[in-house]
């Protein structure tokens, strides 16, 4: 299976050597937008030149050797960390610094990404020395009906997306690996899933089953499985739904795990539901955001707000959040507690762990101090006496 296509209806377009009008396909699976001007390129185009075109939001065709492109992109990079590292005025609070840094990333996503290569029908890229890349265009893309214009940089993510299915990331509490689709977020973080591996099962869980909200790879519907419960596993993206597919498939646990399609939960109630959400509330920038920044807390605070209707008696929801976004002053805990209160619900309890993610160890990251007291939780939530009682569809 591959993730669903990214749309290809809008061009772009450019002049080429004989002074002719051309377009092609514009393709992104990040969603950006075409580039609203284009200028072809080769060796004679310097990295400086590049950078000053790049910067004013002239986007690059690359039609020269595919490895000088991979150079040039390199060079790009260079330039900009240099002018991202100059000194400058400290941020006033961490919520600053926080902001700071999603602004210099999102700079460095819209240059780099201006560096672009053609691509045949087939995926191919028509470079001197470019790789066999069209499985991994394939994977990403599937079929498409002609040749196509795409970010060097998304084409480096496809492939490493590519690599990371074939091999799998492992996963000790599985004792097998998880196979991530591109577009869809790897559970890299292990420490959150130990969470789940150990977490005492409700009783409840035993005869009402399990919800797994958000499946993603499938990585906790999965694990519940593994644990002896029936689950059903929702999602809202196509991609990830053929992930979790892939992934159930893979480990033999298929019969022991639906997936459904739903924006959060499905009709019914379950003995327990699980939900890891993204733990940041803050803008997206790409699609690929998606897993890490929930804006407005939207995927958190509508679990919370559906928990109570769609347990059983004696259910149990299990929420799994990183505190790094209070540390960072974008969500405080009395919002959390307000919130959960406010749903009808009361914490049961709490299972606490640190990362273990190499940022928490970069004392050079602006947000070292948040990575360092940041703990990730499973909070064991149950309805109160006032929760409701008619179960809703957030279809």
């Amino acid at each position: 299976m591959h993730t669903a296509p990214a749309q290809a209806t809008a061009l772009v377009h450019w002049t080429d050597a004989q002074g002719l009008p051309q377009q092609a396909p514009w393709r992104s699976t990040a969603g950006r937008a075409p580039p609203a001007a284009l200028v072809l390129a080769d060796e004679t185009l310097g990295a400086d030149a590049a950078y000053r075109l790049l910067a004013a939001g002239t986007a690059v065709l690359w039609l020269g050797d595919y490895l000088n492109a991979r150079q040039l992109l390199q060079a790009l990079g260079r330039r900009i960390d240099r002018r991202q590292r100059r000194p400058g005025k400290p941020a006033a609070s961490l919520t600053a610094a926080f902001h700071a840094q999603r602004q210099a990333q999102a700079e460095r996503a819209r240059i780099l990404g201006g560096l672009l290569l053609p691509f045949d029908a087939d995926h191919a890229v028509p470079l001197r020395r470019a790789p066999d890349v069209r499985a991994a265009g394939a994977q990403a893309h599937g079929p498409v009906a002609s040749h196509y214009v795409q970010a060097l940089r998304e084409l480096l993510g496809l492939v490493g997306a590519f690599e990371w299915r074939k091999k799998g990331v492992p996963v000790p509490a599985l004792g097998a690996s998880i196979h991530p689709h591109h577009g869809v977020f790897s559970p890299v973080r292990g420490e959150y899933v130990d969470l789940v591996a150990n977490a005492p099962l409700p009783a409840a869980a035993q005869s009402g089953g399990a919800f797994d909200i958000g499946t993603g790879t499938g990585v906790l519907a999965a694990l519940l499985a593994r644990r002896g419960l029936h689950v059903l596993a929702t999602d809202l993206s196509p991609a990830a739904l053929a992930c979790a597919a892939d992934n159930l498939a893979r480990l033999g646990l298929q019969g022991q795990v639906s997936l459904h399609a739903a924006d959060l939960f499905p009709d019914g109630r379950a003995g327990l539901i699980v939900c890891n959400p993204p733990w940041v509330p803050a803008q997206t920038s790409s699609l690929l955001d998606a897993a890490v920044y929930d804006p407005g807390s939207r995927m958190l605070r509508g679990f919370l707000s559906g928990l109570a209707a769609h347990l059983v008696p004696g259910g149990e929801g299990w929420l799994i959040l990183s505190d790094l976004a209070e540390h960072l002053g974008l969500r405080s805990r009395a919002e959390l507690l307000g919130w959960i209160e406010a749903a009808g619900l009361q914490v049961l309890g709490r299972l606490d762990t640190r990362p273990r993610h190499r940022k928490a160890a970069d004392a050079d990251d602006p947000l070292h101090a948040a990575r360092t007291a940041e703990v990730t939780s499973l909070w064991r939530l149950g309805a109160a006496d006032l929760a409701p009682t008619t179960p809703t569809s957030n279809h």
